[in-house]
């Protein structure tokens, strides 16, 4: 019987299975560090405000305490955004003329609070408490990185499950004293390793991996 394809039709089935396979296998890869990438999780990217605040003058120039702005974040799911009177409780002596506050000064004059651009935004299936974070000992800058550095404000970790199920897992390496919790720059005074295994039995702290945590 003679022979219906030519030989050649035999190399180009491997190379095309082949080129597919590995094809298939880029295509993943691709989508894969897409959604990792700064451009999906907005992580390392500064946002525009209406008023450029500068952590890094408040917090580290003058010493001001998170909960000094953030005061719900012991208490509540949310760390909070302060009203404008918080602002004004300063900058009605400090910089009052300044340009760069007019809209600070118009949101208290209007009563009409300032549109800021949430940085820290979670996926509206995603539940996170605040309170219970700082209860259990996990530093702010554990989350939100070198605040007490940042001129303007950002995203400083992917926010993904990924990210968040590798704490949850392993949560030792992330605790610190309570006290400690609001201090960007504390450093362990004793071994590290032998703090963590001491707060996760003082706080009570286990491994948590069950959906509903995080999905309710």
């Amino acid at each position: 019987m003679p022979q219906i394809f030519h030989p050649s039709t035999n190399t180009i089935s491997k190379v095309s299975i082949f080129g597919a396979v590995f094809f298939l296998a880029g295509f993943l890869w691709l989508v894969m560090a897409l959604t990792r990438s700064s451009y999906v999780t907005r992580a390392g990217v500064t946002r525009n405000q209406p008023v450029p605040f500068s952590h890094k003058h408040h917090v580290q120039g003058m010493g001001i305490d998170c909960r000094h702005c953030h005061w719900p974040v012991e208490g509540g799911a949310f760390a909070g955004i302060p009203p404008t009177k918080t602002c004004m409780t300063c900058h009605s002596q400090v910089w009052s003329d300044s340009p760069l506050l007019e809209p600070v000064r118009e949101s208290y004059r209007t009563d009409r609070s300032i549109e800021w651009v949430r940085v820290h935004d979670l996926p509206d299936f995603v539940y996170f408490n605040h309170s219970i974070h700082v209860r259990k000992g996990v530093g702010c800058v554990t989350c939100h990185g070198q605040v007490d550095d940042m001129a303007l404000m950002r995203q400083e970790h992917t926010l993904q499950m990924e990210w968040c199920w590798n704490c949850h897992e392993h949560p030792a390496p992330n605790l610190r004293p309570r006290e400690e919790v609001f201090n960007p720059n504390w450093q362990p005074s004793e071994d590290r390793m032998a703090l963590a295994a001491r707060l996760m039995e003082e706080y009570n702290v286990r491994s948590a991996l069950d959906c509903t945590v995080c999905h309710r």
